[in-house]
């Protein structure tokens, strides 16, 4: 644990963390009002800081607490029908994303990433939707790419994002699904890093620094969306994602 504290000591001189500190708390303000944007923020910034390969695990895990903090509110309110069959598929495919975090070329991963944001997020922008009907299988492919870009870029959310956002349903049931699916594969996610070997100490200790960041920031979010007009939080994660994509792909 000594050797641990030292090493996020040794963090706090350089300014990646305190860059990376920020982003997280937007990141944590988005999660808990909408119930989605931690890693379509944070892998494009994380990625640029430290390389795809220390940043991506950082946010899986970081992914993975805070999704355990929202779920117990958000399950009585999520349609299992449909996500349980996105999240189980999305679970099975993931290991098999991780391959590709473990063996891309950082650079060319880490331009991937960036432009997957920008594009997501100028599909937000343009207002499209999938509005078709939502049988097992095509729940099932769904949740088969999300898998396979959960493990090579940190990212499952764009694909279940638009597919799942095009619903008649209420906003409380939008974010309650997105949180149960996002609980669902963050768990399985976090694998794929351990048995590869990233999950160093650096990495414990980037995540000892953020995690309380993160922690902090996602009730505030929570309570915003009590708060906070639909229409204006849109147009702040837009830009949000949209400038985090192009620092990514450009940088």
């Amino acid at each position: 644990m000594s050797a641990l504290l030292a090493a996020a000591g040794a963090l706090l001189t350089d300014w990646p963390i305190w860059a990376a500190a920020l982003a997280t708390a937007i990141a944590g303000l988005m999660r808990g009002y909408a119930g989605f944007g931690t890693a379509v923020i944070l892998a494009p910034i994380y990625s640029v800081l430290w390389g795809p390969r220390a940043g991506v695990p950082v946010m899986l895990m970081m992914e993975l607490i805070v999704s355990l903090q929202l779920l117990p509110r958000a399950f009585k309110d999520a349609d299992t029908r449909v996500i349980l069959p996105i999240g189980g598929a999305a679970a099975l495919a993931t290991p098999l994303g991780a391959v590709v975090l473990l063996t891309a070329d950082p650079e060319v991963l880490r331009r991937c990433i960036g432009a997957f944001v920008l594009v997501f997020g100028m599909l937000l922008l343009s207002g499209w939707r999938y509005h078709g009907s939502r049988p097992l299988g095509l729940n099932l492919l769904v949740g088969t790419s999300a898998g396979l870009l959960k493990g090579a870029t940190g990212m499952s959310g764009p694909p279940v994002i638009l597919y799942l956002l095009a619903g008649p349903e209420e906003a409380k049931r939008h974010r309650a699904n997105l949180i149960l699916f996002f609980a669902l594969i963050a768990v399985v996610s976090i694998l794929g890093p351990l048995w590869f070997g990233m999950i160093t100490a650096e990495v414990l200790a980037k995540l000892l620094i953020l995690m309380p960041v993160l922690l902090l920031s996602v009730p505030v979010g929570a309570r915003l969306f009590h708060v906070i007009p639909p229409q204006f939080y849109k147009r702040f994660a837009l830009a949000v994602l949209v400038t985090a994509g192009g620092i990514a792909l450009l940088a």
